[in-house]
């Protein structure tokens, strides 16, 4: 009886929980309501093929579609900063496409079976198949670049694409070295998300014909939106949420020291220290050695200091877009970056 009341309490909040989110989502989307519909329609279109395996593979993928929070990045910002043209819509699908093909390939090099609560790519076809979906899509975006018709974007994401690809190499090292050093874990964070979120901001003002320092600022932002949405990721990674669409301390069975548990690192005593590095060195974690680390991590307070930087970084971002002429958009960039640090999943 306990255990059927403990089910109908933990139903409640969830529904609770899902209509305040859906309510939040759609005060964000308000703004650009008829272009994000635009944007839907075109990452859509971009996303067909007349080869059957590759058609297969794109339907899986369309399955486990994300929250779109860059697109939305570049319309909003867009939109703030003046207007919405159609090389905005071609820049957004753009670099959702690319983000797309990004975590294709990633799945693929951390051998990631569960993408948003549904099997992976590379687990329903193999990697093969996966990194040529992957080079497919990114293809695409290039597609999709040319069609802005702006050499300043093309060269925004000729970079992003060298810098994504320097991130998840950093971070592939950091690893194999068990490096526990916080200015390495921020510098592969920036590769690997703030500067794709920086994108998205930075040609959403450009778009617009915003003013050189507008285009700065706004390139600032989306920077900082990246630091606090990486961080709040790798705190997920902490905690047991069934609604997360992946498993509980995967970023430690990859041998990935994030932010909480680089700090506790920081802060163990010499013998507390070199148990746990030489656990980390092993590169092979048993459950229960995950869950130690874990424990390890949110008892000297890495939970508590990573949330603390997040903190940093989102007021940092709301700054910047207190400098934009109040909008219905400047108010939606707001309610996105306080979804960022606040979601549940």
């Amino acid at each position: 009886m306990y255990e059927i009341y403990r089910l109908l309490v933990r139903f409640c909040y969830f529904c609770i929980s899902l209509k305040v989110s859906m309510n939040t989502r759609s005060k964000i989307e308000e703004p650009v309501a008829k272009e994000f519909q635009q944007f839907n329609d075109e990452f859509a279109n971009s996303l067909k093929s007349e080869t059957r395996r590759l058609q297969s593979a794109i339907i899986q993928i369309q399955h486990a579609v994300g929250k779109h929070v860059r697109p939305l990045l570049v319309l909003l910002t867009a939109k703030a900063c003046g207007k919405i043209t159609e090389h905005t819509i071609n820049a957004a699908v753009l670099l959702e496409l690319l983000h797309t093909a990004t975590l294709i390939h990633d799945d693929v090099i951390d051998e990631t079976k569960e993408r948003r609560g549904l099997p992976s790519l590379n687990a329903i076809f193999d990697n093969r198949v996966s990194v040529l979906v992957g080079d497919y899509i990114l293809s695409s975006a290039l597609i999709r670049a040319i069609q802005t018709r702006n050499l300043q974007i093309i060269s925004i994401v000729s970079n992003l694409g060298r810098d994504l690809s320097e991130g998840e190499i950093k971070q592939l090292e950091t690893a194999e070295e068990s490096i526990v050093d916080e200015e390495a874990y921020m510098q592969v964070i920036k590769k690997k998300t703030a500067t794709l979120l920086s994108a998205c901001t930075e040609i959403g003002a450009i778009c617009a014909d915003a003013p050189a320092d507008i285009v700065e600022k706004s390139k600032l932002l989306g920077e900082y939106l990246g630091y606090a949405f990486q961080i709040k990721d790798d705190i997920f990674d902490y905690y047991k949420n069934e609604d997360l669409g992946k498993p509980t301390g995967n970023d430690i069975r990859e041998g990935k020291v994030t932010l909480p548990l680089l700090y506790a690192l920081q802060h163990a005593g010499p013998a507390e220290l070199e148990t746990y590095m030489t656990l980390l060195r092993s590169k092979v974690f048993t459950p229960v050695q995950v869950d130690q680390l874990i424990d390890f991590a949110i008892r000297k307070g890495g939970i508590e200091y990573a949330e603390n930087r997040m903190r940093h970084y989102h007021s940092k971002a709301i700054e910047l877009v207190d400098s934009y002429p109040d909008s219905d958009a400047k108010e939606a960039l707001i309610l996105l970056a306080n979804y960022i640090i606040e979601r549940k999943k």
